[in-house]
């Protein structure tokens, strides 16, 4: 699963995709995003000009057709492996896909630990820091949705898709984001591929070449938000 990561500046996202600089107020790196905040995204630029657009989207996806005051819970991922076809992510799986840019993702595992004074041992949970080994940003495939409130106001929302691990992320935990590979980037936007069959095929080349190493337990908190927290433990 995929339940908080680093997102870029903006500045570094206009410059890794040749996004033209916004006029608004610019979005400064955070080192602990967590489910149900805004969060940057990359869509399919509308008109004659190619590329990628800038938006912002709330993490946790509001269908269209959904029609109670809260919104679902846990929708942040979703299993690529059912995308396709749950009644929840499938209309956003054919026509409507995004980009989540990120500079690596947080993963948890248990440990034990033995207090020095009392000879006792206890459970843990480590968390890791699981980046690319290049170190240039990287994009989770997304899922997108435009949810149309009662007070009409339309509100962009997306979830993340996550696969069974593969390579050294999976020696942390057996699930990871999707990873689109550079190349695909704009396939992976393009409305106008939408057969699910071409869809998941762009996911057979999802990026596995990642490392990692133990970060502070102070990420167990989702309030800390500092460059502290991708320091690794000494």
């Amino acid at each position: 699963m995929c339940g908080r990561y680093v997102s870029p500046d903006q500045a570094a996202i206009e410059r890794a995709w040749h996004i033209g600089r916004s006029t608004g107020n610019p979005f400064k790196q955070r080192y602990n995003v967590a489910p149900t905040t805004q969060i940057p995204i990359l869509r399919s630029r509308p008109g004659p000009d190619a590329g990628f657009a800038l938006a912002e989207a709330r993490w946790g996806l509001i269908p269209p057709w959904w029609k109670e005051a809260k919104p679902p819970q846990s929708t942040f991922n979703a299993r690529a492996e059912d995308a396709a076809s749950k009644p929840m992510w499938r209309q956003a799986f054919r026509h409507s896909r995004c980009l989540v840019p990120a500079v690596g993702y947080y993963e948890w595992k248990s440990a034990e630990s033995v207090d020095p004074a009392t000879g006792e041992v206890r459970r843990t949970r480590q968390p890791y820091f699981i980046h690319p080994a290049d170190g240039r940003l990287i994009c989770f495939a997304g899922l997108l949705s435009a949810y149309r409130a009662a007070d009409e106001t339309v509100e962009l929302s997306c979830a993340i898709l996550t696969r069974a691990a593969a390579g050294a992320s999976g020696e942390i935990h057996h699930r990871m984001p999707v990873v689109v590979p550079e190349p695909e980037l704009e396939r992976w936007v393009d409305s106008e591929v939408s057969n699910p069959e071409e869809v998941m095929h762009i996911l057979e080349h999802a990026r596995i070449d990642f490392q990692y190493y133990p970060v502070s337990t102070r990420l167990n908190t989702a309030k800390e938000d500092d460059e502290e927290l991708v320091r690794p433990l000494q």
